[in-house]
């Protein structure tokens, strides 16, 4: 891309020399920061060159519709006007060479082509009008497509924690077996987090919904309000109530925090995954194609691959997230020190957390689910995951907290042998206590997955009930 709007930051030459680079050096350079492998092509759409100078185009048009609707354009300049196409992308790097100035020479390549008629274009307006209208079509645009990804994925994993809402599996705390849970419940979990996240999104995406066309430091000296007011309206966009000659940029970083949590929460759900695949748990993998490599070494490897990758982007997201709301503060009524960041980090966010989407879920709609390891990980113990079930019954039988925590401990701990539940059922004093019936009933593993799975449905993320069937 060129220049900042309104200014550019000189490039190394000799005296004289332009401040862009060289077209043989331009054409070199990538169109984005971001490689394509994780740049979805509907997102690299939104943010491709040809998209950029469309929109702009948009911008200007709406604006003179506006004017001639308060009879300041007359009819047959406002028809050539519509008619302008999009001007061509090399045509504007030929005049932001020369002028250096990259909204100048997108206006001076449309009244190229229109004639007199382009005398109307522009007019009144300042660049920021043009970018920053414009940059909020295109953010509603990114963040439509990101919405309707997320959906997908809690489509998804909400279809996987229904057929697993009873499915056992050891729950850890620390790294370490805990309590018994189902996998429903764990990917339930996940679930709620990630729509929260998407409805955080969606939020921050009304914030920049806005734009604005108020010249040069945003008081409107040369726009009527009723122009901007038609011109906004007929692009489907809100009004900002005040500005500078920007929209402020706490919207702006509202959204790409917004990003990067949705990011930062597809990595908790791909670090999950991660581990429970690890060769010593085996309690899940991600789907792998039939010729896919694992390694270009040992082909016995199938490696997390695709869940790695999301944790990856996802600590970019949190960089750009630094970045947006450096751009807050700006001098006044405007300087650029945003614009260079911008146009980095917000294509570029935009598309990583578009390919976070989708390679999570690829991954979990065919996500391979191992019951019957859950279920001999979760017996691995000899049922010390029911520890804190005899503990309780201990104390309703009647002893003390800390003797009976004493207790339990004594026979839980690894010196005490690999069967806790045959120490437990063996000991005389919690025999005393308890009798072998209810301290049996401890290790009852349908009672101690029973609270997952209704949390679940209390959640609305359980099994739909039975056609017919009574509510509980």
């Amino acid at each position: 891309m060129g220049p900042d709007a309104a200014g550019a930051d000189p490039a190394p030459g000799p005296p004289g020399a332009c401040f862009l680079y060289s077209e043989r050096a331009r054409r070199l350079l990538p169109p984005r920061s971001v490689i394509e492998r994780y740049a979805p092509p509907e997102l690299r759409a939104v943010w491709s060159e040809g998209e950029r100078l469309r929109t702009w185009l948009r911008v200007e048009v709406a604006a003179c519709e506006a004017l001639a609707a308060l009879g300041q354009i007359p009819a047959a300049d406002l028809a050539a006007i519509r008619s302008a196409r999009p001007p061509d992308p090399a045509r504007v790097r030929e005049l932001e060479a020369e002028q250096g100035h990259d909204v100048a020479a997108f206006v001076s390549a449309v009244q190229e082509s229109l004639g007199p008629a382009g005398r109307h274009l522009h007019l009144g307006l300042t660049s920021q009008d043009v970018v920053d209208t414009a940059l909020a079509l295109q953010l509603t645009e990114a963040v439509a497509i990101l919405l309707a990804d997320a959906d997908r994925l809690l489509a998804d994993l909400l279809a996987l924690a229904r057929a697993h809402a009873r499915t056992p599996m050891v729950g850890r705390t620390h790294g370490m077996h805990a309590e018994p849970v189902t996998f429903g419940f764990v990917c339930g979990n996940h679930l709620d987090e990630i729509r929260r996240g998407r409805d955080r999104l969606r939020t921050a995406a009304n914030e920049v919904r806005v734009g604005r066309l108020r010249g040069a430091v945003g008081t409107g000296a040369t726009v009527a309000p009723e122009v901007e007011a038609r011109a906004l309206r007929a692009l489907g966009l809100d009004a900002a109530l005040i500005t500078t000659q920007v929209v402020a940029r706490d919207r702006h970083a509202a959204l790409v925090c917004a990003l990067a949590l949705l990011g930062a929460s597809a990595e908790r759900l791909a670090t999950t995954i991660r581990h429970l695949q690890r060769s010593e748990v085996d309690e899940v993998a991600e789907p792998f194609r039939p010729l896919q490599k694992g390694s270009s070494a040992m082909p016995h490897k199938r490696n997390p691959v695709r869940s790695e990758q999301v944790c990856g982007l996802a600590r970019l997201l949190r960089g750009y997230a630094v970045a947006a709301m450096e751009d807050v503060a700006l001098w006044h009524e405007r300087d650029i020190s945003h614009s260079s960041v911008e146009r980095v980090v917000l294509p570029d966010a935009t598309m990583a957390l578009g390919h976070i989407l989708r390679t999570l879920r690829e991954v979990v709609a065919g996500l391979e689910v191992h019951p019957q390891r859950m279920r001999s990980n979760l017996e691995a113990g000899g049922g010390r995951v029911h520890s804190q079930r005899v503990l309780l019954a201990l104390c309703r039988a009647g002893l003390e907290r800390e003797p009976a925590y004493r207790l339990v401990q004594r026979l839980a701990a690894p010196e005490a042998g690999p069967d806790f539940q045959a120490a437990v059922l063996a000991d005389p004093e919690i025999l005393r206590h308890l009798g072998r019936q209810r301290a049996s009933a401890c290790f009852d593993l349908d009672r101690a997955v029973s609270p997952a799975a209704e949390a679940l449905q209390r959640a609305g993320l359980g099994p739909e009930p039975a056609p017919g069937a009574s509510p509980r």
